[in-house]
């Protein structure tokens, strides 16, 4: 087996820009379709915010689209190294920044989760291609 050793990302010595964690999601985009046929509203209201749904329904097939954001929720999860109670899914918010790309926002118990694991930014991508849907998060020490 052959390891790879990267240079640190800090630059200053403060851990700023440390990878804490990386969170990984793949998510299938028939099971987020029979969701949403299934549940409906009620489903689409528990796991995505109003502007998440609004930048999603602005393509012709939205569901590709919830799933990419999805699995960017659970990868969120996985980042922060949730053991206990997940945070609420519209705690964590996927949003397409127009020159920036994809950005995560987190907010209420999600938002104080991210500050005890001492991170400070989220670096977000997000995939999709055919029946599956995917993300990738990047934690960073805070400052």
């Amino acid at each position: 087996m052959t390891l790879l050793s990267l240079p640190s990302l800090e630059s200053d010595g403060s851990g700023s820009g440390r990878v804490i964690s990386v969170g990984v999601d793949l998510v299938s985009v028939t099971d987020v379709r029979d969701s949403v046929a299934l549940f409906g509203d009620r489903y689409l209201r528990r796991v995505f915010t109003a502007g998440e749904l609004v930048e999603c329904q602005a393509w012709a097939d939205p569901v590709p689209h919830l799933a990419a954001r999805f699995a960017a929720k659970e990868a969120v999860i996985k980042a922060l190294r949730v053991e206990d109670a997940q945070p609420p899914w519209t705690s964590m918010e996927v949003r397409r920044h127009p020159q920036a790309g994809p950005e995560i926002r987190l907010t209420g118990a999600a938002a104080r989760l991210a500050v005890d694991r001492g991170v400070g930014t989220l670096s977000l991508s997000l995939s999709h291609e055919g029946e599956m849907a995917g993300a990738v998060v990047v934690a960073t020490a805070a400052i």
